[in-house]
């Protein structure tokens, strides 16, 4: 006769069993989301707008208008169903081999929602169509950014002084070798710290104004703080070389030959001496210059649907970004889009074209002048 002890003791632990189980399915999801979910949704919102301002600057080139479309929400909905249920048969009620029984079972399932907004209108003008002030463009070079790769972007033209212009302009966009020489010159001393940009949010007077050039006085004078203004200056070096390129900098900007520093200002000329005028490009300008740098199929161009591509001039002669372009999807790329039976991508292997890109996004981002909250995801904890 079976021990009812030992039947006592399985069913015991048969049942702690079924408890542990039905306890751990009833944890809590958040933590173990957040830090997934988190990571992989911020990964895929970059990828789609890696892939979103690719596909712009390929499109342009074709002549196709460029579309925005900003993510505005993702919410991360979950679903878990659980049952856990057990029971015995006591002896001799049944046969020895169904003492015990039991069942259990778990899903999960998953069900984001994403929300768009298509950039139009006003914002897209603001956003697209709008240059960017340089007083928002030259910081970024604090941060250690090539001041040559940003000026390539952004400049239209430096004191007169013209970047590439695109189409009707030749074969080499009508860019200024003396421009390319200046960012040469520019680049070398900001690795050598014999450059900075200083930003100030002193406040002018009109009189102030007009007496110092376009700065403030040394006292400061004026109610509250002024907007915000950015200066190049030139620090102090006692290298030759690096004293001949400062002076080389200051012809090419016709500054005073002993000019410590001078004011940034938008236009395509300075209106006051010891300024620095920079006719800076918007979104659009920018994202066309970089289309019509593209390497395009040869027969694309031979049957009109695009005109050929721009080359370059001065020290630097490759594109800011190089675009690849084939018949077959690249192995592993940077980003990868596919437009017309083709495909163009940026390698991953070229670190200058993937920097330079990056700037891109930057900019794109700091354009923005949309006042409502970016992407929001929303991870419900379950």
């Amino acid at each position: 006769m079976p021990n009812p002890s030992y039947f006592r003791a399985t069913l015991l632990a048969a049942l702690t069993c079924f408890s542990a189980i039905g306890l751990s399915a009833c944890g809590p999801m958040g933590p173990g989301k957040l830090r997934n979910d988190q990571l992989e949704y911020s990964r895929a919102l970059g990828d789609t707008q890696k892939h979103e301002m690719l596909l712009n600057i390929v499109r342009l080139r074709y002549a196709d208008p460029p579309t925005f479309l900003d993510t505005t929400q993702v919410i991360a909905g979950y679903s878990v169903s659980k049952s856990v249920s057990g029971g015995f048969y006591a002896y001799p009620a049944t046969a020895v081999g169904n003492y015990l029984f039991g069942t259990g079972s778990m899903s999960l399932g998953e069900s984001p929602t994403f929300t768009y907004q298509p950039v139009t209108g006003q914002q897209y003008a603001e956003n697209v169509v709008r240059p960017i002030s340089p007083t928002v463009i030259m910081p970024l070079s604090l941060g250690g950014l090539p001041i040559d790769t940003l000026l390539r972007l952004t400049a239209q033209s430096i004191d007169g002084l013209s970047n590439v212009r695109g189409l009707g302009a030749g074969p080499f966009g009508g860019g200024s070798v003396r421009f390319y020489l200046l960012l040469h010159d520019l680049r070398q001393l900001q690795v050598a710290g014999a450059m900075t940009i200083r930003i100030t949010t002193d406040p002018v007077t009109s009189t102030d104004s007009k007496k110092n050039g376009g700065k403030s006085d040394s006292n400061g004078s004026g109610s509250g703080p002024g907007p915000e203004r950015s200066y190049l200056v030139l620090t102090s070096t006692s290298e030759s070389n690096l004293l001949a390129i400062q002076a080389e900098v200051r012809r090419l900007l016709h500054l005073d030959p002993t000019a410590e520093e001078a004011e940034i200002v938008y236009g395509p000329y300075p209106k006051h001496p010891g300024q620095i005028a920079i006719l800076t490009r918007s979104m659009l300008a920018m994202l066309t210059q970089l289309a019509y740098e593209v390497e395009v199929p040869e027969g694309d161009i031979k049957a009109g649907r695009t005109p050929p591509t721009i080359g370059q001039v001065g020290i630097e002669n490759r594109p800011e970004v190089v675009i690849h372009s084939g018949k077959e999807e690249p192995d592993d790329p940077y980003a990868a889009v596919s437009y017309h039976n083709a495909w163009f991508w940026i390698s991953d292997r070229d670190f200058q074209s993937k920097l330079a890109f990056t700037m891109v996004q930057v900019l794109a981002a700091l354009a923005a002048t949309n006042h409502t909250g970016g992407a929001v995801v929303t991870i419900p904890a379950g």
